[in-house]
């Protein structure tokens, strides 16, 4: 039995150095990480899984933080990938939410794990998705995603999550820059935070008026008030959240969301396969032939490549 299978069988039964273990190797990638995607496709596909994002400064560790406690109150087993920058030096994360959410760290229900953007302007580690499994094949039922603030990319978080929670602050600013970040597209809840702060009830007025020029078909985003410091609100952020995951699953827009998301996926490991045969090339005999034949101009570039790849 691999080393991988070993880890996997321990995170399975509770173990989560294990699990941090898998997580590590899931990260750097390379082919113990395909080990562990291979062997823990089959055992996932029964959590449900939230993407809180926003701007930087919205409070959203804060405010994961405070869900995370409500979700545990209620009996529930929850991770939480949280997504930071990089270091320059490392490549690991350097924000470091586990600190600010030391709250839960004696809490055996909870695991809290940063993991690094690595320059990934979508603000999501292009392992997170795998991730997201691992954490759904041991056995969390509710997996949290909380993204870097990295602006108006930031909305691929979409793209992972059975509910995308959008947090903002009052005063965000107008309709236009709103639309301009696509937060109004993405949100299946609004969140305004720090809702103690002047301009919550014009910020609230613009988020629903802006919600009402979009379809009335299907389902339009709640907007609830947070101020997550003191805990206000975040009952109110939960029931929102498992209001949208009943809809979803009733009327089959999570099935429609998760096949969407394996397309997704199947395309970006192809593309990474087809990278690396790329570069298996780069370091081919073939590869030198023929750029010395393109350089002399005795072959086209088009005609190079069907040779390279026939």
């Amino acid at each position: 039995m691999s080393e991988s299978a070993v880890l996997l069988d321990a995170a399975c039964s509770g173990d989560r150095t294990a699990l941090a273990r898998l997580l590590s190797l899931i990260e750097r990638g390379g082919p113990e990480a395909r080990t562990i995607g291979r062997l823990s496709f089959g055992r996932g596909g029964r959590a449900s899984t939230i993407g809180i994002t926003g701007a930087p400064g919205a409070g959203k560790s804060t405010l994961t933080s405070a869900l995370v406690g409500r979700v545990r109150q209620r009996g529930t087993e929850v991770a939480v990938l949280a997504v930071d920058p990089s270091s320059p030096f490392t490549g690991g994360a350097i924000l470091g939410d586990r600190v600010r959410m030391s709250d839960h760290s004696l809490d055996r229900g909870v695991f809290i794990r940063s993991m690094a953007t690595r320059g990934h302007l979508g603000g999501l580690s292009v392992a997170v998705p795998e991730a997201v499994r691992l954490l759904d094949a041991v056995g969390f039922p509710l997996v949290i995603v909380e993204t870097v603030g990295v602006g108006q990319v930031e909305v691929e978080i979409v793209g992972e999550a059975d509910t995308t929670v959008v947090v903002v602050n009052p005063g965000w600013g107008d309709a236009v820059q709103a639309n301009k970040a696509g937060l109004m597209e993405i949100a299946d809840v609004f969140v305004v935070n720090k809702a103690d702060r002047a301009g919550l009830r014009d910020t609230l007025t613009d988020i629903e008026r802006m919600l009402s020029l979009r379809s009335t078909e299907g389902w339009r985003p709640p907007v609830v008030a947070t101020t997550a410091t003191t805990g206000e609100g975040v009952d109110e952020l939960l029931d929102a959240i498992e209001a949208h995951q009943q809809w979803s699953i009733a009327g089959g827009d999570r099935e429609a969301r998760r096949a969407r998301r394996t397309e997704v996926e199947l395309d970006r490991i192809l593309t990474m396969a087809m990278l690396a045969k790329v570069t298996e090339l780069h370091d081919g005999e073939d590869w030198h032939r023929i750029l010395d034949a393109v350089r002399s101009q005795r072959l086209d570039p088009w005609s190079a490549i069907d040779e390279l790849l026939g």
